[in-house]
């Protein structure tokens, strides 16, 4: 089992997210493999549901029994070799052929902690399910938008959201269950944080998704501008959209700092931890900046932080943390608003 351990929560996890991977090596070990299975088996149904060479029926039939067989693990093996064999990525190819190994990694988890994954993934087997059902007609011809601005704050919960829930209980249980913390308060803007990086990027994938007929604006929001989904297809709408655009990125700003109020109210001893909560914040508080200033409905120009600026980011991050102020100062709007 540790082999096996070893190649699914090590390299395997490396090829699917290169980007998680760094917030991941970070983690305090006491709670790096239960983070690390979680997003495996999301990340499994994530590329179940985005194969889209395969029938929308048997994706959505192929969700179903990922979450029944997670559910009961003496179930009937699963064999996704058809899906697997779609991926035009080697890492994603290996995800899914081996998936019933990462499942039974899963079993060998204290039952608290496997509570918690199953609970956080049937939240966000739910967020797939309905995005592969709200969009089945979809495409750039015939573009589906979501309808209101309660819909996509339900779709950000669903898929991210609810992550924050998780991370906060897992730390909680295994990191600090014995110190006087505000719970409520770490719950709710834990929420937050998902919420404001899920809304992130879809602000800054809005090109790519219309063009595969998706669309998370509100319509509602782009009716009182005077726009249609479609209309978005012309870099010519940026002006009318932008009100709407710019509300919600301040809307995405406003979740980044709380989560950032949230990472600040971690005991100020796990360092690890603080540092895997503030590197994608202070990323996608970067991501905004660029989104603010940028042509957000070119589908050419892809509006993404350097390399370079991640890893000044990172450096930063750890450097200023013996100076509280230095730090929280890193994250200028958190200290102000909150």
């Amino acid at each position: 089992m540790r082999n096996t351990s070893n190649q699914v929560l090590g390299s395997l996890l490396r090829d699917v997210s290169r980007s998680f991977y760094l917030t991941l090596r970070v983690l305090p070990s006491a709670i790096r493999p239960q983070v690390g299975l979680a997003y495996l088996l999301a990340r499994t149904s994530d590329t179940i549901a985005d194969t889209e060479l395969v029938p929308l029926d048997k994706r959505i039939a192929a969700l179903q029994s990922f979450r029944e067989r997670i559910l009961d693990p003496k179930g009937g093996s699963l064999d996704f070799g058809e899906m697997a064999r779609q991926q035009a990525s080697q890492a994603e190819r290996v995800l899914l052929e081996k998936w019933e190994e990462t499942l039974g990694l899963l079993e060998s988890l204290a039952r608290p902690d496997r509570d918690l994954i199953l609970g956080v993934l049937q939240t966000i087997l739910s967020g797939q399910e309905l995005d592969l059902r709200r969009f089945a007609a979809a495409s750039a011809a015939d573009i589906v938008a979501l309808r209101s601005a309660e819909e996509l704050d339900d779709y950000t919960y669903r898929v991210a959201g609810c992550v924050g829930e998780f991370w906060t209980r897992i730390c909680r249980a295994h990191l600090f269950a014995s110190l006087d913390l505000d719970d409520a308060f770490l719950l709710s803007n834990g929420v937050r944080f998902g919420k404001g990086l899920q809304l992130t990027n879809i602000l800054r994938d809005l090109p790519v998704d219309l063009r595969h007929g998706r669309c998370y604006l509100p319509s509602e929001l782009l009716q009182a501008e005077g726009l249609l989904p479609r209309d978005l297809l012309e870099s010519g709408a940026e002006p009318r959209l932008r009100p709407v655009y710019d509300a919600y990125l301040d809307e995405a700003e406003a979740h980044l700092a709380a989560g950032w109020s949230y990472t600040n109210a971690l005991p100020r001893r796990n360092m690890r931890l603080r540092l895997a909560c503030a590197w994608p914040l202070l990323i996608g508080r970067r991501t905004l900046t660029l989104l603010r200033t940028g042509k957000v409905l070119d589908p050419g120009q892809r509006l993404k932080v350097n390399r370079g600026e991640v890893k000044r980011i990172l450096w930063r991050s750890v450097v200023y943390y013996p100076w509280a102020k230095r730090w929280e100062r890193l994250f200028p709007a958190a200290c102000k608003d909150h």
